[in-house]
């Protein structure tokens, strides 16, 4: 067996990691300018190799970690990305995840060490290799499962207002929801428990601030949103 393995042909394998963040009503995303060749100083998703005695999700966790100095953060597999000629010179076969953290919780000494920046999903600069392709099938997944569970609310405070929430889904879907709709659906569901706080930035009467039921917020639900 030992010679069989020695007969076959060896590759890289990497991750790379599509960070979500939310600020100021839009999605972001985290990029840095490439630190090595090829294409170096183009900008990139964070990624690495895969250490030797590291499974591919242990190694986005170091990514993860290593850049924003964040631990247990939402993190899911998007997809393996292995066209012999994605990166030039060397066949590199990287797995993709994406992430939602909240923007203020990360670590700005780590992020200024990379060069790292939050950019606007609806205006991201030009990225090297497959990176693109990469953000868009992350895009589709985040969509797919805020669809049936509030996974996105990973990048919302603790505690929000319906008004934040359906912002936030706005963000995510790139569209508009009309309120009273989307109010009615969010509610019938079961999966938030209202406050007796409030918020009155949004209006005289103001606006309770509603928190997740983590009992009950990984339950797959009926559609929140449909395609």
């Amino acid at each position: 067996m030992v010679e069989y393995y020695k007969g076959q042909s060896k590759h890289l394998l990497a991750v790379d990691c599509v960070i979500f963040g939310y600020e100021s009503g839009e999605l972001r995303l985290l990029l840095y300018p490439r630190s090595f060749e090829p294409v170096k100083g183009k900008w990139s998703l964070m990624g690495g190799f895969i250490r030797e005695m590291e499974s591919c999700e242990e190694a986005a966790a170091r990514v993860l970690l290593e850049t924003t100095g964040l631990t247990d953060i939402f993190l899911e597999q998007v997809a393996t990305f292995s066209n012999p000629h994605r990166e030039p010179g060397v066949r590199v076969v990287s797995v993709a995840y994406y992430s939602l953290i909240r923007i203020h919780q990360q670590d700005m000494e780590l992020l200024d060490r990379h060069g790292a920046r939050w950019w606007p999903l609806t205006n991201l600069p030009e990225l090297i290799f497959d990176h693109g392709e990469m953000i868009r099938k992350a895009l589709i997944s985040l969509q797919h499962k805020a669809s049936y569970s509030l996974a996105g609310s990973e990048l919302l405070p603790e505690k929000f207002t319906l008004l934040q929430l359906r912002k936030l889904y706005e963000a995510i879907y790139q569209r508009g929801f009309d309120a009273g709709n989307f109010r009615k659906k969010i509610l019938s569901l079961g999966l938030l428990t209202k406050t007796s706080e409030m918020n009155f930035t949004e209006s005289r009467k103001g606006a309770h601030y509603y928190t997740l039921d983590r009992e009950v917020s990984d339950i797959t639900t009926e559609r929140i949103v449909k395609f």
